[in-house]
């Protein structure tokens, strides 16, 4: 949770489309055949418990297997909140999965690296075979600091790609898993010549980085790159005034600072109609679909079916709504039920957790880096007045 996240459009929709499976070849896991079991053997936790006051450790399933899930469920604001999602994602996962051979030792850091590798020690005196979390970027190396003496590994969700490798693998959405998809498609509709915003922080540091790779890798020109802080309107002028030898325009950020990003834009005399929008999922956005300007662009997501079924499922169990990042949850734990049910001894190794063909989840395909980053098969979105429209499929399978 670095930076700007993905998606908060409204869910809607019931449809139990949740099978999470190895891809190409290999048997189909199935998360969602146990979909009408209750949930109710499930504890539902210290839901109402005040921000500060760290959670009791909780044990939650009765499979053999135990998996540690490293959460800050006691942190002030939108993280503690985050965190009671995820949570209930992950024994929403355990339920819906036909008699899982998996238990969640459940541990609250409180947002802290102490409170990770307090509960990661605990985790693993316990029996953990691998480590789900920790959430925050300066938590997973404490996490990592235990898990990799013992050649556990761990699964965390932070968007930080500095933390992953050795044994640290990250599932989370992932910036550069958008931009390498909108540029593909931008050059295989003809685009050739880019030009990008980009806000002056960690973020656009990262969709600076695999942007300019993966224009290159195209062979397409960047006619202009500025990145922003405060002051919109001077980097506005520079891209306005090369816009007329640019096909496409690539401006990544979040839903509001979008909206202002083009403000500034046609401030400064660029006509954005005559050029190609492209974002990334941060783009999923209810600002960014009311803009007049912002029509027609196009934006690396998701395939929003996913999400809508699974939020249909969270509302039915829990009476609210999912945090979008819930889904990694969920995902993560349905995937380790799947390989303790299926790979044995070698569940969770490296070149298991590796497999070059991928698994499928609740937001589509997603496959592990040996570096520890993820590729993730994404869906083309147009923005409409109505939210966005897919113009391109997420892929059924990962290429060689």
């Amino acid at each position: 949770m670095e930076g700007p996240h993905h998606r908060t459009s409204p869910p809607d929709g019931t449809t139990r489309r949740t099978a999470l499976g190895l891809i190409a070849g290999a048997p189909l896991l199935a998360a969602c055949s146990g979909v009408q079991q209750s949930l109710s053997q499930f504890s539902s936790g210290n839901q109402d418990l005040p921000a500060g006051q760290q959670q009791q450790p909780q044990a939650v399933g009765t499979g053999q297997v135990k998996i540690g899930l490293i959460l800050p469920l006691s942190a002030s604001g939108n993280a503690g909140l985050a965190s009671q999602s995820m949570r209930n994602a992950a024994e929403m996962a355990l339920a819906e999965f036909q008699n899982p051979n998996i238990q969640l030792l459940i541990k609250d850091d409180g947002g802290s690296p102490q409170g990770a590798a307090q509960g990661t020690q605990q985790a693993l005196s316990e029996g953990a075979e691998i480590i789900l979390g920790p959430l925050f970027a300066g938590s997973v190396p404490a996490t990592a600091q235990l898990t990799r003496p013992r050649g556990t590994s761990v699964i965390a969700f932070s968007t930080d790609s500095s933390v992953a490798g050795h044994g640290v693998y990250l599932l989370s959405f992932l910036p550069e898993s958008d931009i390498n998809r909108i540029v593909d498609y931008s050059a295989g509709i003809g685009k050739r010549s880019f030009a990008a915003m980009v806000p002056d922080n960690a973020y656009g540091n990262v969709v600076e980085a695999a942007f300019k790779q993966a224009v290159g890798r195209k062979n397409g020109r960047v006619i202009a790159f500025e990145k922003y802080g405060a002051d919109r309107a001077t980097p506005a002028r520079t891209v306005a005034q090369a816009l007329g030898q640019a096909d496409a325009l690539l401006i990544a950020d979040d839903g509001d600072s979008v909206v202002a990003t083009a403000d500034a834009l046609t401030t400064a005399g660029a006509n954005l109609r005559n050029i190609q929008l492209l974002g990334t999922g941060l783009w999923d956005n209810p600002r960014v679909f009311a803009s007049p300007v912002l029509q027609g662009g196009l934006y690396a997501a998701p395939d929003p079916s996913g999400f809508r079924s699974f939020a249909g499922r969270y509302r039915a169990k829990y009476g609210g709504e999912p945090v979008r990042t819930a889904t990694l949850a969920y995902d993560a734990v349905a995937l380790m039920a799947a390989l303790a049910r299926t790979q044995g001894a070698q569940r969770f190794a490296p070149e298991t957790l590796t497999n070059p063909s991928g698994f499928a989840g609740i937001d589509g395909l997603f496959r592990f880096r040996s570096d520890g980053t993820n590729e993730r098969g994404l869906a083309v979105m147009k923005v409409a007045s109505g939210g966005g429209t897919p113009v391109a499929g997420s892929p059924k399978s990962f290429g060689a």
